[in-house]
């Protein structure tokens, strides 16, 4: 038996090698290399670095009210001082004339921004428009006059599982460095509490400091801006994330526009089908977005959307819950159609959407409310789409909202919270900030309903 082996194992030492085995033929073959790619795409890929004037209170002691009641408030320590906040990241030149994208947490309530470029040229960098809800930002620099090196947008809907990809950005500060690994999923999905999610997963390692830089594909691309990251101990665990170059594409678009960043609205809400809802209608497998509730007049309604229908495609793209859904929707323009595939009863139909702006109807009207009242104290406001997606809520969602809640106030005794929604007063419904004024007037008495994170709170006070 030794025999037989000791001859199989000479067998296979002395046979040729295969195809799939064979050594590197030549130098070329031995020096693959990202040098080339990266000397090519890097100079597009700058250091953002911002600052802001922050306030800061020396020492909590001084918010203690029996403090305060013997040394007041004039007491010198107590008075806040001002401090210089910086942040660092990373930004990505996407046109030759100076445009700029970063993330808006980067630059977020910056008083100064400056962009330094792979040369180390410095430049004082302008904001153009910033949407917090899909944590992007667009800057412009003036270099008189000088083609810059950009990056060109890749469709990122053309990306794939296993492609190879580039991380160019400033991890700690340390410097522009470069990563290199694969994407590892796309269509990431909540990730944070940002609207229009569909991440693009990478294992290229991305840092604090990598937040607003490139992920690049093999031919120079820009496939997306690399954003967050998971991990257990502030450091790259090989888990990145990267917002869609499309996404980044119509930020842009809508920024250069000089009209801040506006996108269409759908005007419809729902769920995703889970395994459950699946059988239940008769799917072979759980798919798309099943629609609750459709907003009267909205862009979805005049499509002919109905509650009960499930959403499964927008042009030819699955969704498969409602951030996919809504990043589908962001990603394309004011007065575009949109084609929906949609299942219904069983059968599938295709809708066209004619995407628009989300309306501000009613008008906000933001009041103080004040007077002998329980919500003395709170600035509230009419509820609109506009209004609603600009505060990161369901846009379907209609009547008076708390916006802010005054320091002392009877409001902040009750613990009424910026978000809380009037839904009735004294079993009245109320629909707008002029029909609540005039239920909370001439009582002694209110029982209160407010919406707090999707639940109803009731409670009654008397003077």
């Amino acid at each position: 038996m030794l025999r037989i082996l000791i001859l199989f194992l000479v067998a296979i030492i002395a046979a040729p090698l295969s195809a799939q085995t064979r050594l590197p033929a030549s130098r070329a073959e031995i020096q693959l290399s990202f040098a080339p790619l990266v000397q090519r795409v890097a100079p597009a890929v700058v250091n953002v670095y911002s600052r802001r004037v922050e306030r800061v209170q020396q020492s909590p002691l001084f918010n203690d009210p029996f403090f305060r009641h013997f040394f007041g408030d004039q007491f010198p320590l107590g008075q806040p001082r001002e401090r210089i906040a910086q942040s660092l990241g990373s930004g990505v030149i996407i046109e030759a004339d100076g445009v700029i994208v970063t993330n808006n947490h980067v630059i977020e309530g910056a008083t100064e921004i400056v962009v330094a470029l792979a040369d180390r040229r410095e430049f004082e960098a302008r904001l153009i428009a910033a949407d917090p809800r899909v944590d992007l930002a667009v800057l412009r620099i003036d270099a008189a006059g000088e083609s810059l090196p950009f990056l060109e947008f890749q469709d990122s809907d053309s990306l794939q599982v296993g492609d190879l990809v580039v991380a160019i950005g400033n991890p700690f500060g340390v410097g522009q460095t470069v990563t290199q690994g694969i994407i590892s999923a796309l269509g990431r999905t909540g990730i944070g509490d940002l609207a229009a999610q569909s991440f693009i997963q990478t294992d290229a390692a991305i840092n604090p400091g990598n937040s607003g830089g490139a992920l690049v594909t093999m031919d120079g691309k820009l496939a997306g801006i690399n954003t967050a990251i998971f991990t257990r101990t502030g450091g790259s665990v090989g888990i990145g994330f990267a917002i869609p170059s499309n996404l980044v594409s119509s930020t842009v678009a809508s920024a250069l526009a000089g009209k801040g960043i506006k996108r269409p609205w759908f005007g419809a809400s729902g769920e995703a089908v889970t395994n459950e809802i699946a059988l239940g209608l008769g799917m072979t497998r759980p798919a798309g977005v099943l629609i609750a509730e459709v907003y009267p007049g909205g862009p979805a309604d005049r499509a002919g959307l109905r509650s009960g229908d499930v959403v499964l495609a927008i042009d030819g793209r699955e969704v498969s819950d409602p951030e996919a859904l809504k990043f589908r929707i962001a990603t394309r323009k004011l007065g575009e159609t949109a084609t929906l595939d949609v299942l219904r009863r069983g059968q599938r139909v295709a809708l066209r959407v004619m995407l628009a702006e989300a309306p501000e109807v009613p008008p906000r009207d933001v009041t103080l409310l004040s007077g002998n009242q329980p919500l003395a104290g709170a600035t509230v406001a009419n509820l609109s789409p506009a209004f609603a997606e600009e505060l990161g809520i369901n846009t379907l969602e209609t009547g008076v909202i708390v916006t802010e809640i005054a320091p002392g106030s009877p409001a902040a005794r009750l613990r009424i919270r910026p978000g809380d929604i009037v839904v009735k007063v004294n079993n009245r419904d109320v629909g707008t900030v002029r029909e609540l004024q005039g239920l909370l007037r001439g009582t002694n008495q209110w029982s209160l309903v407010l919406k707090r994170g999707g639940q109803l709170l009731s409670f009654s006070v008397r003077t």
